[in-house]
């Protein structure tokens, strides 16, 4: 098996079981191939939903929603409101049915998850929707952290894969643009909002008397939400950053423990053998001594027989 192979089945482990398994499988192909099993041992931990959404692709379950992708970034491109409204619908059907099926894998591998991480998949669901590179990334089960769509913005898919070189379709291969569909359709309510609103003081009689200046609200200051999403993901990519770290760690002090391991393993042979040669040594030297009285009682006797001549 080469690295991506590991990784998805390394991926499709429970969170709760994932470092020790990984763990187990390095040391297991540490032998044959050294270069694997660092590979193996700089995998990092997936997020819970980035798992949900590993075992879904496992499961085959994602690939109807990614083909409705084309279909979402047509209708938006032609701008055809009454299209839009039912690949929608269909999206937030085919969404929510994938998010209950996540939910059910996950229950079934003995790890249920939360709401927030349910919302999570779903928005890394909508994300490989919108934009085809994202697609591809999330049908690899390769996923090592969940997706999320920003306005106009191609999906950042940076640090999001195991094995970056095994799904190219995650960095090349079609041009389409991400679809805002959400974000499209908060411009055209506000848009007749707007119009509303200007049609509304076009209607309005003019009062009488003078015209007083009415004081204007101040406008609340805008809110960068895609600066504060990105503020998010790097506070996220600092927090995962450092679960990889104590990852390493805890593999390096892993090695260590084994290394000690066989170093009292080989300490204990050496004292069972030196043990064995003391008790051998032991028995030669009260075999000796037995013979050493052996010897002296026959010369005694020997002694004792040649007075009994004498006289």
């Amino acid at each position: 098996m080469g690295f991506a192979d590991e990784a998805r089945a390394l991926l499709l482990v429970a969170p709760a079981d994932f470092v020790a398994e990984r763990t187990a499988r390095q040391r297991a192909v540490r032998t044959e191939d050294r270069d694997l099993a660092t590979a193996i041992g700089g995998l990092r931990k997936p997020a819970p939903a980035a798992w949900v959404v590993d075992l879904l692709a496992a499961d085959g379950a994602l690939d109807d929603a990614v083909d409705l992708g084309p279909a979402l970034r047509k209708a938006q491109a032609d701008a055809d409101p009454d299209v839009i409204r039912t690949l929608r619908r269909q999206r937030t059907e085919v969404v929510d049915a994938l998010a209950r099926a996540g939910a059910d894998l996950a229950a079934d591998a003995g790890h249920p998850v939360t709401p927030a991480v349910l919302a999570q998949v779903r928005a890394t669901i909508e994300a490989a929707m919108a934009d085809p590179h994202a697609g591809a990334a999330v049908r690899s089960g390769l996923l090592v952290a969940p997706l999320e769509s920003v306005g106009f913005d191609a999906v950042d898919l940076d640090g999001v894969l195991a094995d970056p070189d095994a799904v190219p379709d995650a960095w090349s291969g079609s041009d389409a643009p991400p679809i805002p569909i959400a974000s499209a359709r908060g411009a055209r309510k506000g848009s007749r909002a707007s119009r509303q609103s200007r049609s509304g003081q076009r209607d309005r009689p003019e009062p009488d008397g003078p015209e007083v200046d009415e004081p204007q609200p101040q406008p609340e200051p805008e809110r960068d939400l895609a600066a504060e999403r990105k503020a998010a993901r790097r506070a996220e990519t600092a927090a995962r950053t450092d679960s990889r770290d104590a990852d390493a760690a805890l593999d390096a002090a892993s090695e260590e423990l084994d290394a000690a391991e066989d170093h009292r393993a080989e300490l204990r042979h050496e004292l069972e053998r030196a043990e064995a040669e003391v008790e051998r040594l032991g028995q030669a030297r009260d075999d000796a001594e037995a013979a050493s009285d052996r010897a002296r009682e026959v010369l005694a006797a020997a002694q004792e027989h040649r007075r009994t001549l004498g006289r």
